[in-house]
């Protein structure tokens, strides 16, 4: 059986966050299915599930296409403003290699960095323009910049973003054309198309996926109402249409039979698109040790004198000889060089040095840390280094059910500063290793039964009394 002759190039996954609920492993089935050689996650503003998602395509066969709907500043798009109030529409950008995957994350952490926090964070054209490299650009149908500025009757604007968009990344720039039955892109698709000739462009059909099949209709509804935080009854409510599903290849051809090549350029994008995200090891910033000693032997001296404090202070009895202090001392000591060697083997010297650095500049400042939780206080080193104040041998903790040299992984100390100073710590190692090479760790949050029964109680407008006793029914 041959593979089927459309990919979908634009696909939201359950990683835009309330807007899409396509898990990638569903979606992988569906293409699995289908026949579809490819697929592209293209998530509002952000690489969430870029790692997985690829993954779990390779393992299926599938070839992933890495990508992300990034939002585009109209208001610049003769380059000022001229006073007008600016609007967000998204651009579609697809990675062909590596260059692109690096100006695609530069070009998110952008969008969000240079955008007030209270605002949705958003690009400028000169910015997208100055990291093109490696990327395909779709131009965003009916509701992206191009769309957006011809429904505001703004068309000398929007052959001049045209213009300057083709410029900015040649040959690699499509017409993108999307027929979910809307008024709007029927208003401008006749445009789309005489600018396609005029400026010698490919165009390629897309459909906008949010949901995989109809049945999920009206469940999606009802998540896009829990995203805006509105009900089904809003008149002002975000919809979609039952059209924004995961469609077959036949849909799609019968819905373009009348443009083929705009089906078929969606396979010819898949084959420009030949680049899936890398799994790296961790690159930890250097420590700066001082006196030509590198971080392995740095971590020695500290631990070793950290250790000398600590028996001092909470093991030796004070009026203990000479040879029962060797005593109660040797098992620490012992335990230390192991748990030294194997920290070194693993090259994790660095992070003990910064851990144990930020956790004593906190303490110097008077900000409360906390004595430890986790396996971490199963580490000697650790109790050495003053990252925790619980001594492992006396509560018989485990050094390897933190840091295994037979299950290679990242240590991961729990630590916690008081929630009011905890900023103060965050800005000491933004200065000491720069804000650029300091980030937090996101954690994403799911819709859990509870939750959601009430989030879709309030969404269908179901008394609050009603949802309340079948909430307790859970």
């Amino acid at each position: 059986m041959s593979l089927a002759p459309f990919v979908h190039l634009r696909v939201r996954s359950a990683f835009s966050l309330l807007q899409g609920s396509i898990r990638h492993a569903d979606l992988v089935e569906a293409c699995r299915r289908q026949r579809m050689p490819a697929v592209a996650v293209t998530d509002d503003t952000n690489l969430f599930g870029v790692m997985p998602f690829c993954a779990t395509a390779a393992r299926a066969g599938i070839q992933p296409i890495v990508g992300a709907l990034v939002p585009l500043d109209t208001g610049e798009a003769n380059g000022r403003r001229n006073g007008r109030r600016t609007t967000e529409e998204h651009l579609l950008l697809l990675v062909q290699n590596e260059a692109g995957y690096r100006n695609l994350c530069r070009l998110l952490s952008d969008a969000y960095l240079g955008t007030d926090e209270a605002a949705r964070p958003r690009l400028s054209v000169d910015a997208l323009l100055a990291a093109s490299e490696g990327l395909l650009l779709l131009t965003g149908g009916a509701f992206g910049p191009l769309g957006g500025l011809l429904r505001r009757r703004e068309k000398d604007a929007a052959h001049e973003l045209l213009r300057r968009l083709q410029e900015g990344f040649p040959g690699r720039l499509y017409i993108e054309l999307q027929r979910h039955g809307l008024e709007e892109e029927e208003a401008t698709e006749e445009t789309f198309l005489e600018w396609a000739y005029a400026f010698d462009l490919p165009i390629v059909a897309t459909n906008d996926v949010h949901f995989l099949d109809e049945g999920m209709y009206e469940a999606q509804q009802a998540l896009l109402c829990i995203g805006a935080g509105t009900t089904l009854d809003d008149p002002e409510r975000p919809r979609l249409t039952p059209e924004h599903r995961f469609k077959t290849a036949e849909e799609m051809a019968r819905l373009f039979e009348d443009l083929p090549e705009a089906v078929a350029n969606s396979l010819v994008i898949a084959r420009r698109c030949a680049y899936a995200a890398p799994t790296r090891p961790p690159i930890l910033p250097h420590f700066p040790t001082g006196e030509g000693r590198d971080e392995a032997e740095e971590l020695r001296i500290r631990a070793r004198q950290g250790l000398e404090r600590r028996l001092e202070a909470h093991v030796f009895a004070p009026d203990a000889g000479e040879e029962e202090r060797e005593r109660a001392a040797a098992p620490y000591r012992e335990r230390l060089e192991y748990e030294l060697d194997v920290i070194v083997q693993m090259k994790f010297p660095g992070y003990f040095l910064i851990v144990a650095d930020f956790i004593q500049w906190a303490k110097d400042q008077g900000i409360p840390v906390g004595p430890g939780r986790g396996s971490g206080a199963g580490s000697v080193v650790a109790w050495s280094l003053r990252i925790t104040d619980l001594d492992p041998l006396r509560f018989g903790l485990l050094f390897e059910r933190f840091l295994n040299p037979e299950r290679v992984s990242m240590p991961d100390f729990d630590i916690d500063f008081c929630q009011d100073r905890r900023d103060e710590v965050i800005r000491y190692v933004q200065r000491k290793y720069g804000a650029d090479r300091v980030a937090h760790i996101i954690t994403f949050g799911k819709l859990q039964a509870r939750a959601v029964l009430r989030d879709v109680g309030r969404v269908l407008g179901l008394p609050f009394g009603l949802v309340d006793r079948i909430c307790k029914l859970v």
